[in-house]
């Protein structure tokens, strides 16, 4: 088959794909990997593909066979690491990503460019550690992990919320104050700052300011749930039982 061809059901998979069509996308890939095995686009399509229908021993293979032919693969090392990390086999998963991340800052030192979307897998990655080490109250290690997190995703507004949790749940109720005060001014629009901002001052006792946060959240947004719920029992409560 002739490079035009080839190139012709590249386009038409990656179509399908982008469409939700995976049977026909995996139908075209599955053509180009008989006619040209080395393919390692063709193979990291169906590793996501398989992925997509649950099919995880398949993706495993497929993501695999991507590093077995380009081992500087770094979306199929992050999809493998995550994969692995779902399984339970955690210490695979770790072997990898360590692998992956040492590529990237390798390629970064060489002048290398580093595309925006490796970063946010990146960035998920260690989010993911973050919130492992979070619910086992490793308070230190989620907050290296997270602060790694928002470094490589900066518009992951959800991390600094959780970083000024685990600041409040070390008892640090100023930092956590500071981070969010900083975050609803960069991000006016962000109402989970505001709400977990209103929490922390009603868990501190200082129940008028809680109220504020909450009160201009609907002000922007008339319809929002969680304000409400929170102003209802704040306009309730002999005491501060509400929390973070």
């Amino acid at each position: 088959m002739d490079q035009l061809k080839l190139s012709d059901l590249m386009k038409k998979g990656r179509d399908s794909f982008q469409k939700n069509d995976l049977k026909t996308a995996s139908l075209y890939f599955a053509e180009i990997i008989d006619t040209e095995p080395t393919s390692t686009e063709a193979y990291f399509y169906m590793a996501n593909i398989f992925h997509l229908r649950g099919e995880i021993g398949k993706a495993i293979k497929s993501f695999q066979k991507v590093l077995e032919l380009d081992p500087q693969h770094t979306d199929a090392s992050i999809s493998l690491s995550v994969l692995y990390n779902d399984i339970g086999r955690y210490e695979d998963a770790k072997e990898i990503f360590e692998k992956a991340n040492n590529n990237v800052k390798t390629n970064s030192q060489n002048g290398g460019v580093i595309e925006p979307h490796i970063n946010k897998k990146f960035s998920l990655k260690h989010f993911e550690l973050a919130e492992m080490y979070a619910s086992y109250n490793r308070h230190d290690e989620a907050l290296f992990e997270y602060n790694k997190a928002i470094a490589l995703d900066p518009d992951h507004l959800e991390i600094r919320i959780k970083i000024a949790k685990v600041y409040s749940k070390k008892g640090f109720n100023s930092k956590s104050q500071e981070e969010l005060k900083k975050l609803k001014t960069e991000h006016p629009g962000y109402h989970p700052a505001r709400i977990a901002l209103g929490l922390l001052y009603f868990g501190a006792g200082h129940v008028v300011e809680a109220q504020a946060e909450w009160q201009n959240v609907l002000t922007r947004e008339p319809n929002n749930q969680e304000a409400i719920m929170y102003l209802n029992l704040s306009r309730g409560a002999n005491e501060t039982q509400v929390s973070m």
